[in-house]
C-alpha cells in the first residue's frame, strides 16, 4: 500500500520577543505567575504588517527547501490556521500567490490546536489513494492580534504567540517508515468551553457596536475543563495510535504534543510513564502557537538530533471544539 512520509520540516517566528516582564508592564501579572501555570518565559509576537500567510511563507520555503525540492514540485496545499488574514478567502491560496505556485489546490483546515493533526491526515489520505504525490502541509498562526492585552484578559493573553511550522508530504513505497495512521475525534458539547463568537453567523451581525462594547470579540476559555478534558485525551488518542500499530509505549522514541501548556504536557507524561526525554517541550520559547505548534517542535526537535531513521514519533492534541487527534509515525 502506497503511504506518505515527510520529507522536509521548516519554521518560521517573528523576530519580536515579548518576555514575561514584558507583560507585566501592561496588565497585573508576574513572571512568577506565568511561570508556575504555564511554563511559559516568552513568546514571539509579529509587528502590525506581518500576517499568518507571511508566516506560513517563510515556514513553507524552508521546508521545501529541506526536501531538496521547488516551490513547484509541490501537487497540494493543506493550510492550518485559525488565524486567517482575512474572513475570507483562506490563508492556503495567499500562501500558494507569495510561493509563486500556479493553479493547485489549497484546501484551508479549522480545527484550532488540533489543526495541524487534522491537515496531516488530510494530506496523507490524499497521498494514499493517490491523487497527490507532494503535498505542502502547513500551520501557522497570528495571535497576537487578537488578544485582551489588559488585566481582564490575561489569563489568555498571557499564554499566546505567533508563529509558522510546516512540512512536505511525499509519497512512498516503503512499507517500514512514513505516516503510520492518524485518529481525528471531537465532542461538540463542549464547543463553548474555549471559543470566540465574533465574526460568526450565531451573531445578528458578524461584528457590531454591541459586540465591541460587550467586549465578546475577545476568546473566551474555561481553564479548569480544558485541562481536565486534555490530560484524559492526549493519553487516549496517543494509546490508540500505538495500539493500531501494535506498538508499545517503550517503542516511542519521541511524543511531540501540542504545545499548550506545561502542566498538561507533564500531566500527560506523567499518565504515560515516558521519561521525560521522550515528550518534547518548547513552550518556554514560544508559548501556544496553536496550529503551527507542533510543525515548529518537530523542527526544533530535529534541529536537536533527537529523531533518527527507524524512531516511532507520535504527535498528538487537543484544543477547542472539543477536537483531538493523533498522528503515528516511522521516521
Amino acid at each position: 500500500m502506497r503511504k506518505s512520509r515527510i520529507v522536509g520540516v521548516g519554521h518560521y517566528v517573528p523576530e519580536r520577543v515579548v518576555t514575561n516582564l514584558d507583560l507585566e508592564k501592561i496588565m497585573d501579572t508576574s513572571d512568577e505567575w506565568i511561570r508556575e501555570r504555564s511554563g511559559i518565559v516568552e513568546r514571539h509576537w509579529v509587528d502590525e504588517n506581518t500576517s499568518t500567510s507571511d508566516l506560513g511563507f517563510e515556514a513553507s520555503k524552508r521546508a521545501i527547501e529541506n526536501a531538496n525540492l521547488v516551490p513547484d514540485d509541490i501537487d497540494f496545499i493543506v493550510m492550518a490556521t485559525l488565524s486567517s488574514d482575512y474572513y475570507f478567502p483562506g490563508a492556503g491560496v495567499l500562501v500558494q500567490e507569495k510561493l509563486g505556485i500556479r493553479e493547485i489546490g489549497a484546501l484551508d483546515v479549522r480545527n484550532q490546536c488540533t489543526g495541524f493533526i487534522y491537515a496531516l491526515s488530510v494530506a496523507d489520505q490524499f497521498i494514499r489513494t493517490g491523487m497527490y504525490n507532494r503535498i505542502l502541509v502547513v500551520g501557522a498562526e497570528v495571535q497576537s492580534k487578537g488578544l485582551n492585552l489588559s488585566t481582564e484578559g490575561r489569563d489568555i493573553a498571557v499564554l499566546f504567540g505567533d508563529g509558522a511550522g510546516a512540512v512536505v508530504l511525499e509519497g512512498t513505497d516503503e512499507q517500514d517508515r512514513g505516516i503510520l495512521s492518524t485518529h481525528l475525534h471531537s465532542d461538540g458539547r463542549y464547543a463553548k468551553m474555549l471559543w470566540d463568537e465574533c465574526m460568526g453567523s450565531s451573531t445578528p451581525k458578524l461584528i457590531s457596536q454591541d459586540l465591541i462594547d460587550e467586549r465578546r470579540f475577545f476568546a473566551k476559555m474555561h481553564g479548569r475543563e480544558v485541562f481536565k478534558h486534555a490530560v484524559i485525551r492526549f493519553p487516549q488518542v496517543i494509546d490508540t495510535a500505538l495500539k493500531t500499530n501494535n506498538l508499545t509505549r517503550a517503542d516511542v522514541g519521541l511524543v511531540i504534543p501540542h504545545q499548550a501548556n506545561d502542566r498538561i504536557t507533564e500531566a500527560v507524561r506523567q499518565r504515560l510513564q515516558l521519561p521525560k526525554e521522550k515528550v518534547y517541550s518548547n513552550i518556554r520559547k514560544y508559548g501556544n502557537t496553536t496550529a503551527a505548534s507542533i510543525p515548529i517542535a518537530m523542527d526544533e526537535a530535529l534541529e536537536e538530533g533527537l529523531i533518527h531513521n527507524g524512531d516511532i514519533v507520535i504527535l498528538a492534541a487537543f484544543g477547542s471544539g472539543f477536537t483531538w487527534g493523533s498522528a503515528a509515525i516511522r521516521w
